[in-house]
């Protein structure tokens, strides 16, 4: 008997006893590996297939990228999960604690990782004597478990900074007790795995999904623009933040030494090697597209290439360095119905807050402002292109409805607003019909956003694709992407001064958006640049640990959670439309931003961490948990 199982990496078939260990991977959860674990060396590492197949289950620790139903944009100002009693608000509301932690997705859990790093430990030590005879193949699974316990670990380390380095797998009997590491000697680890990785798949075939020279030098610039920022600088960080200053343990999350404009200097090296080894999507461009094929290089660039809707660009798969190739679980297949809008029978999961939407600037450059009487009266007008591929919107055209809706929207218009009905109620007050999108709907009146947004990125715009449980929605998580380092670059280069080449390539991307060049200089460039990297990667896990790097998380994470009321009062003269639909001739339309009640969101400076879990503290008595818990 044989089983199909498509991870993100290749299409395996895998008979006789592999089908028992990796059956599991039809559920939602992560793989069990330890029985593969446990198979006899003679039987694993004596045959090349068997040892490729060991270490195709070490990438399944990667899980679904960001496709969780809950995803870590909505631990930021970028969006908020709109279904309550899933311990979000624990993190959000400051109240997480060892033994009351908050939503943790597996692909950065404590626990997780380690049983990930343990089952890269045991290829790495077996792979040495193993005794296939196909040289390459070694080499190249050993540089494939190197980028993987680096990938794991710098896991950790962004999370809960310097952790427990463990470098062999540990049998049943021993004594699990190692205390954390330094953060200086985390990132040492983390890069000495890098290097090696980078050695051993020099030269070798790449494939979709799996770990190439290119992935492990563009996750050392990431790795290496983290260690340079201000975060991990004591004195700096210490500085910004009563409870780090009163932490006796600084060096576990941050240098206590050295010379952090060398670092800075490291980042922006790393970085340029990956620039000068690929090029990405249409970053050579020299003026700015038009609007229309900006908003569809954006679209292009987040399905990856992959979709059948017109104006998709399969190019755009060039923009990818590392991703999880092919969807595999549940999450992946019904990513879009869990974030889409509940007139379409989806679920409006991570719905984006006023916060983000508001940071995408007008189409001329300016941002975009409440208090301009022009903005305030249409607010979804001449915005930066990628506003119109991030975001779904009152008015915004999306797909057909399904069947049991189309009647009562055969305009394919998301509607999140009330509606001027044309008749009053017996104290002659206007009647108001609640869109189709709303948390009145007609349709579903649970599944609904509470911003009155939602988020389109990652959605399939092919009207074939429909955004149920009977449709497959794939596409690839990007774990790194190309921008991403262009972005990187540009951040170290800011840092050491080199502010022509930062706007070059800053320049670049906005071309590629169809956003005017910037000119700006010294600290408005530095804003800049943070807010195109916020709009760039909205979505794509960055942000959370941006606003962290730069010490600005107080600002972000602690602003009110706003949303957006729409109103359409008819004009004088003018019937209802029935079906409605967005007509600015037949309706006025009143946009009121208001504040959404549903989290009471903080920061408190111990969030620069995340808690180590009490029953890890209770397994591991050398343990030294992170400041302010």
């Amino acid at each position: 008997m044989s089983i199909l199982y498509k991870t993100g990496f290749r299409l395996l078939t895998v008979v006789g006893i592999f089908t028992m260990l990796l059956v599991s991977a039809c559920d939602d959860e992560f793989l069990n590996t330890e029985p593969l674990g446990s198979i006899s060396s003679q039987a694993t590492w004596g045959d090349g297939p068997l040892a490729e197949a060991f270490v195709f289950n070490v990438y399944t620790f990667l899980g679904r990228g960001g496709f969780d139903e809950q995803m870590l944009a909505s631990l930021t100002d970028e969006a908020l999960f709109t279904h309550p009693g899933r311990r979000i608000d624990i993190f959000n509301e400051g109240n997480e604690a060892p033994d009351n932690t908050a939503w943790t997705s597996g692909t950065y859990s404590y626990g997780n990782m380690y049983s990930a790093i343990r089952q890269a430990n045991i290829a790495l030590q077996e792979l040495p004597t193993s005794t296939f005879t196909d040289d390459e193949l070694r080499e190249r699974l050993m540089g494939e478990s190197h980028f993987l316990r680096a990938y794991y670990y710098h896991q950790l380390a962004r999370f809960y900074g310097g952790v427990p380095l463990i470098s062999t797998p540990y049998g049943l009997d021993e004594d699990y007790s190692i205390a954390r590491s330094t953060w200086a000697e985390t990132i040492d680890f983390i890069l000495a795995d890098l290097e090696n990785a980078i050695t051993m798949l020099e030269g070798k075939p790449t494939a979709s999904g799996r770990a190439s020279m290119l992935s492990a030098q563009a996750l050392k610039a990431r790795v290496l623009l983290y260690a340079a920022s201000d975060e991990h600088d004591a004195t700096k960080l210490q500085a910004a933040s009563p409870t780090m200053s009163q932490y006796g343990n600084i060096e576990l999350v941050a240098y206590t030494s050295g010379d952090q404009e060398q670092r800075w200097r490291d980042a922006r090296d790393a970085a340029r090697v990956v620039l000068d080894a690929t090029n990405g999507y249409k970053l050579d461009l020299t003026a700015p597209v038009s609007a229309e094929e900006g908003t569809m290089n954006h679209i292009s660039i987040y399905m990856g290439g992959g979709s059948a809707a017109p104006g998709v660009d399969a190019q755009a798969s060039s923009e990818l360095i590392f991703e999880r190739a092919v969807a595999s679980t549940y999450n992946e297949i019904l990513f879009a119905m869990f974030n889409g809008p509940n007139g379409y029978h989806n679920w409006a999961g991570n719905t984006p807050i006023g916060a983000l939407v508001d940071d995408f600037e007008m189409m001329d450059g300016t941002p975009f402002d409440w208090d301009n009487e022009d903005h305030a009266e249409a607010p979804y007008t001449d915005r930066d292109p990628r506003f119109y591929a991030n975001f779904l919107y009152d008015g915004a055209p999306w797909k057909p409805r399904p069947a049991d809706v189309a009647a009562r929207d055969p305009y394919d218009e998301v509607q999140t607003g009330a509606y001027d009905s044309g008749n009053t109620n017996d104290s002659g007050e206007t009647v108001y019909i609640p869109g189709l999108d709303t948390r009145e709907s007609s349709v579903e009146d649970w599944n609904g956003s509470r911003t009155h947004y939602y988020s389109r990125k990652f959605s399939d715009p092919d009207p074939a694709v429909v955004d149920n449980t009977s449709n497959f929605n794939t596409l690839p998580w990007p774990f790194i992407r190309y921008t991403e380092v262009v972005l990187n670059y540009i951040e170290a280069s800011l840092e050491v001064g080199a502010e022509s080449e930062a706007l070059d390539w800053l320049n670049r991307i906005r071309y590629r958006a169809g956003m005017p060049e910037i000119t700006e200089s010294g600290d408005d460039l530095v804003d800049r640049y943070r807010n195109e990297r916020r709009i760039e990667l909205a979505y794509e896990e960055h942000r959370y640990h941006d606003v962290r790097r730069w010490l600005i998380a107080e600002e972000t994470q602690g602003r009110p959670l706003m949303g957006i009321d729409v109103t359409a009062n008819l004009k004088e003269g003018q019937s209802a439309h029935d079906p409605y639909h967005y007509d600015t001739d037949v309706y006025n339309y009143i946009y009121e931003p208001t504040v959404v009640p549903e989290e009471d969101r903080m920061w408190d400076d111990k969030m620069f961490f995340r808690p180590i879990d009490r029953n890890e503290m209770n397994r591991n008595e050398l343990l030294i948990q992170n400041p302010g818990y």
